[in-house]
């Protein structure tokens, strides 16, 4: 799979262009892109998401530029499963096809925080559950439930539970829509005392594993 987040960046911005800043468009799994030009919605910045996905021994990555509204600027966060590890982090800036610096992931942590979640993965829902668990290390001290659905030209259903950042449960779910593909983001957390967390859910925003740069 290919990270999301990116897609939905993308989508929401080529749903909401108006006379405003210029910005490339494009995705890349190195470290750098270049793209056609759009016109952002009013008040946007041209930003970068970068992303590390770890699985194993393998490591991958992702890197997408576009329009990205000012509280997505400022993106860090990790989340962490018994089968992967997730790290992404944004960047802007603000003239028009500027390109902005490469952000600074999150570092690693082994610390463990008290804090146990449940850890699956679904290729194929937006619902995953089990008894496995996983202990959760430095800054995620939060739980998770992240469920994305992408339809129209392409379909896609994925779901995720584990330890997470608080940075991404202060998104919000968000939808978009644009050149034939809709999407569906959803990230419920969890919050309470230590151990292994239920109960309480709270919506926010993240996701995983993107399609090709728009079709």
């Amino acid at each position: 799979m290919m990270c999301l987040l990116e897609l939905f960046f993308i989508l929401a911005a080529l749903a909401n262009t108006g006379l405003s800043l210029s910005c490339m468009q494009c995705s890349s799994t190195t470290t750098s892109c270049t793209g056609s030009s759009v016109t952002c919605s009013s008040g946007n910045k041209c930003g970068v998401i970068y992303t590390t996905t770890t699985a194993g021994s393998s490591t991958t990555s992702s890197y997408a530029m576009s329009c990205l509204s000012s509280d997505q600027c400022s993106l860090s966060g990790s989340l962490t499963t018994n089968d992967m590890r997730l790290k992404t982090a944004a960047s802007c800036c603000s003239t028009d096809n500027c390109i902005p610096s490469l952000p600074s992931l999150p570092g690693d942590s082994s610390v463990y925080n008290g804090v146990t979640c449940r850890s699956c993965l679904s290729a194929s829902s937006t619902w995953c559950y089990t008894s496995d668990t996983i202990k959760c290390t430095g800054n995620e001290n939060m739980c998770l439930l992240q469920s994305t659905e992408i339809s129209g030209s392409q379909s896609l259903a994925t779901a995720i539970r584990g330890c997470s950042t608080q940075s991404f449960c202060n998104l919000g779910s968000q939808s978009s829509s644009a050149n034939g593909l809709s999407s569906s983001i959803k990230f419920v957390c969890t919050s309470g005392s230590s151990g292994l967390r239920q109960g309480f859910y709270l919506p926010a925003v993240i996701c995983l594993f993107f399609l090709k740069l728009l079709i």
